[in-house]
Parts: structure tokens; C-alpha cells; sequence
């Protein structure tokens, strides 16, 4: 073998790097808003009822350029078609059985998230402030747990850190995040009285603020 054979076979081509770091990258992206999640709550394989793992991001629509401007909804991405959302199954805080379909008529701000989830959270507060200052008979945020501690660790977090004005929805089961094809949480649904969806973001937003408040006028209206 010649000296530059040799040379050729000893390491990998750049062309072999460049993708191998695009794929950490990727995955990288994916899973920020999963670390949080404990044993119990992350250990369930690929495709399992509650399970998050590996998914990554595919671009969908495209970024809102209205009711953003301060930038702080910037994730937030429009479906132009806006395609009809699962009528998924939960119960309230009694344990009631509900669909989404009980909400038909009114625009939805729907929050997926669970006591364990670090972002989720931080932004339960602002989500609260939101219902408090938009809630209505043609709008509602509707925060559903999907932490498998059920409602009783969902309303124990809720009573702790103050939340007065958004009501208890709990799926223990996790079976929602397949239907609404949630990759990771915080995920939030803006959804139509229709029950379409009109866009979603995926991550933490400041959801009390102004261009929130904007995005949700605009859909009143």
C-alpha cells in the first residue's frame, strides 16, 4: 500500500464529520426541554404511550410575524392549513372523564406539561396571569398535566406556587402526546372554536405578555 493510501485510510473524511456532528446537533435541539424528566416519567422506549425519546423537530408552516412585537413568541409557528386537532381524552381535577370536544366554540390555548418539566414550570405562573386576564366564554387556557403522579401531584404543585385562575386537566397516562404530536414539553396549541389548530410552540414563552396578548386579540376578533 502507498504512503498516501495509508494516509487516506487513517481518519475519517470530513464529509463523515460535518454529518455526524449535524445529527448531535439535531438530537442536541430535541432534547432540551427533555432532561428534566425523571425515571418515571422518561423511561418508556420510542412510540410507548408518554414518550418523547429521539423525536426531532420537523419545520411545519411557518414563524408568526404577527402579534410578536417584542420578539418573545418568535417560536411560535402558524399551520397553514390548519388541521383538525385529536379529540383527546382526560379527566378534571374530579376525575371526570373530558375530550377536547368540550371545548368547542372557544379558542384554546392548550399547555401540555408536568410538575417534573423545569420550563414547564416557570411558565405555569404566566399561563395563569393569561386566563386571568383574556379567560372567557370564547377563550380559555387549558393547561393539561401529563405528569404520571396524576392530579394529585399536578394540584399540589398548583396550590403551591399560587395558580388561581387556570382549572386542573390531567392525562396520567401520557396517551395525548402521540395524537397531538408532541416531541417535547412545553408544548403549547393555539387551537380555533372549530377545533383546528392555528399554530403551536414548542419550549417556554412569556405567555402573560403582551405579544401573547396580541396573538390571542387577534384571533377573537
Amino acid at each position: 500500500m502507498s504512503e498516501g493510501s495509508t494516509h487516506k485510510a487513517r481518519g475519517p473524511s470530513m464529509a463523515l464529520v460535518v454529518s455526524a456532528a449535524g445529527l448531535a446537533a439535531a438530537f442536541g435541539i430535541a432534547a432540551v426541554y427533555l432532561s428534566q424528566a425523571p425515571a418515571d416519567n422518561g423511561s418508556n422506549a420510542a412510540g410507548a404511550p408518554g414518550s418523547f425519546a429521539t423525536a426531532v423537530p420537523q419545520p411545519v408552516g411557518k414563524p408568526s410575524t404577527e402579534g410578536r412585537s417584542d420578539g418573545s413568541l418568535a417560536a411560535f409557528v402558524f399551520k397553514n392549513d390548519r388541521p383538525a386537532v385529536a379529540d383527546i381524552a382526560f379527566t378534571d381535577a374530579d376525575g371526570k372523564p373530558l375530550t377536547l370536544a368540550v371545548f368547542k366554540g372557544k379558542t384554546v390555548l392548550l399547555n401540555l406539561w408536568a410538575t417534573w418539566c423545569a420550563p414547564c414550570r416557570k411558565e405555569m405562573p404566566d399561563l395563569d396571569r393569561l386566563q386571568r386576564d383574556l379567560g372567557s366564554d370564547t377563550f380559555e387556557v387549558v393547561a393539561l398535566s401529563l405528569d404520571r403522579g396524576g392530579a394529585a401531584a399536578s394540584k399540589a404543585f398548583l396550590d403551591k406556587i399560587g395558580i388561581k385562575n387556570l382549572k386542573l386537566y390531567v392525562d396520567d397516562t401520557g396517551r395525548a402526546s402521540a395524537p397531538l404530536k408532541i416531541i417535547g414539553m412545553p408544548t403549547t396549541l393555539l387551537i380555533d372554536p372549530e377545533g383546528r389548530e392555528i399554530g403551536r410552540l414548542i419550549g417556554p414563552a412569556p405567555w402573560d405578555g403582551e405579544a401573547a396578548k396580541k396573538l390571542i386579540e387577534a384571533q377573537l376578533r
